[in-house]
């Protein structure tokens, strides 16, 4: 199934594994918050999960413009810290999905397609391998700030 938009927001990350689900719940919130004041047209939310690097950077649709994707991002910050990441500047080795796979060269790749950003928060704590529900205070504090970096980016 192709995601036909020209912006795509993709949380990526695991609920299971407390500040993980960042992502899920950044969108989760926009979600919420678009019932009120819907988003353009031409953008899609899209939940990854932690799917994200095998179903959605894989899988270019020619519609794609731009991609924000949201997701924890391990940079020697202060818990609940967020930063706007190009491509090229993800930390070596601190981009992963939960089972070592490092995304920036599929991120590399689609950035040839399409404008890619990474909105990455510092977190506090993932609990993986033992689950953990909820998103540690600090983490769950950035959501806001997570939000207005979005909806600038999208014009909204």
């Amino acid at each position: 199934m192709p995601y036909e938009a020209e912006i795509l927001i993709v949380g990526c990350g695991n609920i299971l594994f407390q500040d993980d689900g960042f992502g899920p719940a950044v969108i989760d919130a926009i979600d919420k918050l678009s019932e009120e004041k819907p988003l353009p047209d031409n953008t899609m939310t899209i939940d990854a999960g932690t799917g994200g690097p095998h179903f959605v950077f894989s899988l270019p649709h020619e519609t794609w413009k731009k991609m924000i994707v949201v997701d924890i991002v391990d940079f020697g910050a202060e818990p609940g810290t967020l930063r706007v990441f190009d491509v090229e500047e993800l930390p070596k080795g601190a981009y992963e999905n939960m089972h070592s796979w490092p995304v920036n060269q599929p991120l590399h790749d689609l950035s040839k397609v399409c404008e890619v950003m990474v909105i990455g928060v510092q977190p506090e704590s993932v609990s993986a391998p033992n689950i953990e529900l909820g998103l540690t205070e600090s983490v769950e504090n950035a959501i806001p700030k997570a939000i207005e970096i979005i909806l600038k980016e999208i014009e909204v």
